[in-house]
C-alpha cells in the first residue's frame, strides 16, 4: 500500500560519453540521473512512476542502508534495461507513462537513500533523451500504529476475563433455546395441510347450514 510521494532533488544528468566529447561526432547513448531524498531518512520505495522521453532501456540502482551492526549503505542493483520502446529507432512508447512497482524489482527497495537512474538510447536517430515527471512513492511502514475508533480500542481483549455477574448461564440459555427450537419442529411437522371449510360437507354446501348465516 503506498503512503503517498516523497519529496526528492534530482542531480543534473551526467552522459557517458566514449572519446573525446570535442571531436567524436557520436551522440551519448547512456545519461545517468541520481535522486536524492533531501530529509536524509531512508525510505522504502512501493513504485516509481514517470514519463518518456526518447530513452529505450532504463536501469535503476538503490543506495541502500546497512543493517544494524553494520557500518555505511550498499549500491544494489534493482531493474536492468528495462525497455520503454520496443524498437529504439522508432517512436513507439518514446512519450509513454511508465510505471515500476517494487514487485517488479529485483530486490526489495527497502532503506533507500538514493535512487540512481541509468538510460540508455543506442540510436542515433534522437537528439536528446530522458525521463520526465518522476514521482517516487513510499510504502506505508507496517509496524505504524493505525488509527482506530476508541470504541474498538476499549473492546475487551480475548485474553481477559469476562464479567458477567447477574447474567445467566450460558449453557442453560443454549439448552433451553435448543428445547424450543425442538418443540417447534415437533409442532410443525403435526400441523395437517388440509383445508378445512367452514359450511363444506363432504366437497358440498349444506343449504341448511348456510341459511342459519
Amino acid at each position: 500500500m503506498s503512503n503517498g510521494p516523497v519529496d526528492y532533488v534530482a542531480k543534473t544528468p551526467v552522459c557517458l560519453q566514449i572519446g573525446d566529447a570535442a571531436t567524436n561526432s557520436l551522440r551519448p547513448g547512456v545519461c545517468v540521473t541520481d535522486i536524492v531524498f533531501p530529509n536524509g531518512k531512508p525510505i522504502k520505495i512501493q513504485k516509481i512512476s514517470f514519463k518518456n522521453y526518447y530513452t529505450a532501456f532504463l536501469s535503476l540502482r538503490l543506495l541502500r542502508s546497512e543493517e544494524e551492526g553494520q557500518d555505511g549503505a550498499k549500491w544494489v542493483t534493482c531493474l536492468r534495461n528495462f525497455p520503454l520502446m520496443a524498437n529504439p529507432h522508432d517512436e513507439a512508447g518514446s512519450q509513454d507513462y511508465f510505471s515500476v512497482s517494487r514487485q517488479q524489482m529485483l530486490v526489495e527497495p527497502d532503506d533507500v537513500t538514493s535512487v540512481r537512474l541509468i538510460l540508455r538510447q543506442p540510436s542515433s536517430a534522437w537528439l536528446n533523451f530522458n525521463i520526465e515527471e518522476i514521482t517516487i512513492y513510499d510504502c506505508v511502514n507496517e509496524d505504524t500504529e493505525r488509527d482506530v475508533p476508541a470504541w474498538l480500542s476499549s473492546l475487551t481483549p480475548a485474553d481477559e476475563p469476562l464479567h458477567l455477574q447477574g447474567l445467566p448461564d450460558p449453557e442453560t440459555v443454549s439448552s433451553s433455546i435448543q428445547q424450543m427450537w425442538a418443540l417447534t419442529e415437533v409442532m410443525q411437522s403435526s400441523q395437517t395441510t388440509a383445508s378445512v371449510g367452514r359450511f363444506d360437507v363432504d366437497g358440498c354446501y349444506d343449504v341448511n347450514l348456510l341459511s342459519y348465516t
